[in-house]
C-alpha cells in the first residue's frame, strides 16, 4: 500500500496523536504525517472531523477515522497480518478496553490538571488522584500482562498504547511540579514497563523529547494565565 494512502493528521506534542503513529509503526505500515498547528484548525481537519473538530484523524484511502482509540482499533482490524494489538480472548479484550477507557476518562484529566496552573488545594487533590490511579494501573499491569513485559503480554498492545502515549505528559508534570510520579518504591512494575515501552523501536522514533514538551507546556501555561484581551 502506498504511503499516500495512509495519513495521520495531528500535532507532535499531542499524546492522542501519538497513539495511531505507534500503532501504525507496530504494524509496519508506512504513512504520511500531516502536521497541524496548535491553536488553529486546518480546513482538512474540519472537513475530516466535522463533529469533534479535533486531532488525531487517520485518513485511509481518502476515508477519515476519528478518535485515537477508535483509530487504534481500526488499524488493528485493517492490518490484521501484523501483530495483534487487542487480545483475541473476549474477556481479555473487554479488560483491555476497560482499562483504556479508565485511563482516558478518569486518570488522564488528573495528570493534565497538574500540568496546568492550579491553586494549592486543587493541585494537592489532583496529585492524590494521580497516585491512586497509578496504584490501580500497577495492579492492572499484573492482570493484563500476566507477569510478562507489557500490558499486552510479550508485545506492546492496546493498553500499552493507551497509557504509554501519556508518558511524555507524565514526565512534564514531574519536571514542572518537582515531584516523582512514577516511583520505583510505589509502582516498580510500571517503572520497568515505562522503560521498556519507551525503548521499543515503534515508540522511540515518535515519542517527543521531554525538554521540548516542557517548553511547549510552559507556553501553554503562559497562554492559560494570560488575561483575555
Amino acid at each position: 500500500m502506498a504511503k499516500t494512502d495512509v495519513k495521520v493528521l495531528g500535532a507532535w506534542p499531542s499524546s492522542f496523536v501519538l497513539r495511531p503513529r505507534i500503532a501504525l509503526n507496530l504494524k509496519s505500515v508506512e504513512y504520511e504525517f500531516l502536521e497541524e498547528d496548535f491553536g488553529s484548525k486546518s480546513p482538512l481537519l474540519l472537513q475530516s472531523n466535522p463533529v469533534y473538530k479535533k486531532m488525531p484523524v487517520l485518513i485511509h484511502l481518502d476515508k477519515p477515522i476519528c478518535e485515537s482509540l477508535i483509530i487504534v482499533q481500526y488499524i488493528d482490524e485493517v492490518w490484521a497480518s501484523g501483530p495483534s494489538l487487542l487480545p483475541s480472548d473476549p474477556y481479555d479484550q473487554a479488560l483491555a478496553r476497560f482499562w483504556a477507557a479508565y485511563i482516558d476518562d478518569k486518570w488522564f484529566p488528573s495528570v493534565r490538571g497538574i500540568a496546568l496552573p492550579q491553586g494549592e488545594e486543587a493541585e494537592a487533590e489532583l496529585m492524590v488522584q494521580v497516585f491512586e490511579g497509578l496504584a490501580l494501573l500497577e495492579d492492572a499491569f499484573d492482570k493484563c500482562g500476566q507477569g510478562k513485559a507489557f500490558f499486552g503480554g510479550d508485545k506492546v498492545g492496546y493498553v500499552d498504547i493507551a497509557l504509554g502515549s501519556f508518558l511524555g505528559l507524565l514526565r512534564v508534570a514531574e519536571k514542572m511540579n518537582n515531584v516523582k510520579l512514577l516511583d520505583e518504591a510505589k509502582t516498580p512494575k510500571l517503572v520497568g514497563w515505562a522503560e521498556r515501552f519507551c525503548s521499543h523501536d515503534a515508540v522511540k522514533e515518535v515519542m517527543p523529547e521531554t525538554d521540548k514538551l516542557v517548553e511547549f507546556a510552559k507556553m501553554l501555561r503562559a497562554r492559560f494565565k494570560a488575561p483575555a484581551s
